[in-house]
């Protein structure tokens, strides 16, 4: 049932906002009796609303949306300090958040010099073979990383990391020295420096990254501004918890 009202809800797009029963049906790929009953339920309960002879979706989506906090207040307090990062190096900037094995992207600023890459806002990738992805791996809980062990390492770029042992070596070097280094883990020619953003309690709660050409981004000098950059953050964290939700 989570399953059906997740197709149905996710069928709803910036592009295709309303639409009746029967192309919801066929988007879901679920009898068109089937998807009637439900819909039924969610307009009883706020998540859609009619719309003449079509469905949209409801108030309450959009106050659960407001309940969503984290990425919208991360993205406030780090939105200066990600445009000074890519006017001084000329990069791509990236800011994640960790959930469950995967990264998932809440802000990009993108440089128009530097390659095109597979993340957006609001995608993921698996967090053993990005930047960012091994920046929040090294400072968080063992048990998240043995969860992304256990989910299998696999091939993304030429020279992702598959082996559970190494990876575990290498978060122990990048808890040690603040700074995660990849190259070309995520993607064919493409190298990044990450660092963690630490809250007020000592928890990880996002990374940020500079990424570019692994032929002209000497991560070297990279490294040092963005765990610069990222002190600053975590400072201003630990004198005003109150800027950023509980994580």
């Amino acid at each position: 049932m989570v399953s059906r009202v997740a197709a149905i809800l996710s069928a709803f797009t910036s592009e295709t906002p309303a639409m009746g029963v029967s192309e919801l049906a066929r988007r879901c790929g679920l009898a068109k009796s089937t998807v009637s009953r439900i819909v039924a339920e969610l307009i009883e309960h706020g998540f859609l609303e009619r719309k003449g002879n079509d469905l949209i979706l409801g108030l309450r989506v959009f106050e659960l949306g407001e309940l969503a906090a984290r990425p919208r207040d991360l993205r406030r307090l780090a939105v200066a300090v990600m445009a000074d990062l890519r006017q001084a190096t000329g990069q791509t900037v990236h800011m994640a958040v960790l959930e469950d094995a995967e990264v998932v992207y809440i802000a990009i600023m993108h440089s128009r010099t530097s390659p095109r890459m597979p993340s957006r806002v609001g995608g993921r990738m698996p967090a053993f073979a990005t930047g960012v992805g091994k920046a929040l791996l090294a400072f968080a809980p063992m048990s998240a990383v043995d969860r992304v062990i256990e989910k299998g390492l696999w091939k993304v770029g030429p020279r992702t990391i598959t082996d559970g042992d190494v990876l575990r070596d290498e978060l122990l070097r990048i808890r040690a020295s603040g700074l995660a280094i990849e190259r070309e883990e995520s993607g064919e020619g493409i190298s990044c420096a990450a660092a963690p953003i630490i809250g007020a309690d000592g928890t990880v709660v996002a990374a940020i990254s500079i990424s570019g050409f692994s032929d002209y981004l000497d991560v070297s000098q990279v490294g040092p501004a963005v765990q610069t950059a990222v002190l600053g953050l975590n400072r201003l964290l630990k004198t005003r918890p109150a800027a950023l939700p509980h994580l």
